[in-house]
């Protein structure tokens, strides 16, 4: 037998996320619902005329089925509920920000450096958050007797990913025109 390929595979992602959220995503329409509701708090037809505005047409029954899938997965909840005309209106929002835009081809090669230089300003960072941590993980840890060995490093990934949110929600704008 002769060896045809073999390539040396790096970690160069993490993606945070469980079995029912990564379920939830295997819908393009859902991932459009996350991307509609981004900074929006909508009722179930009105994100039926945001998906037929972008060539997603499908019934309203449909996208409750998908909302109600989106929601069990927690990635989208109920905000705001309406009596109208003797009936709940329900209006949806999330907290979930999807980036969708395709790297260029280019990306490693041309960001090289700027990544390196900023994985050695992100291991004191994230060591100072583990440490500052550690005793509060250790312990859920220790109550979650069946836990993934990487129980701390995805409590940690949570808080880098929740803080980075912050700042790109809070400084959007400022980076962008930088």
């Amino acid at each position: 037998m002769s060896t045809l390929l073999q390539k040396e595979l790096k970690i160069s992602k993490i993606l945070s996320t469980n079995a029912d959220q990564a379920k939830a995503l295997d819908d393009t329409a859902r991932i459009k619902i996350l991307q509609i509701l981004y900074h929006k708090q909508l009722a179930t037809d009105q994100i039926v005329e945001e998906l037929n505005k972008i060539g997603y047409k499908k019934a309203t029954t449909t996208i409750r089925h998908h909302l109600d899938v989106l929601k069990n997965a927690g990635l989208i909840e109920i905000v705001k509920m309406e009596e109208v005309r003797g009936a709940v209106m329900k209006y949806y929002g999330t907290s979930v920000r999807v980036m969708g835009a395709k790297l260029p081809a280019n990306f490693e090669t041309d960001f090289s450096k700027t990544i390196a230089d900023t994985t050695i300003k992100l291991e004191k960072v994230i060591k100072t958050i583990a440490e500052n941590a550690g005793s509060k993980i250790k312990k859920k840890s220790s109550k979650n007797a069946n836990a993934e060995s990487n129980y701390e490093d995805q409590i940690v990934m949570e808080i880098v990913n929740r803080a980075m949110a912050k700042v790109f929600e809070n400084n959007g704008q400022l980076l962008v025109q930088k």
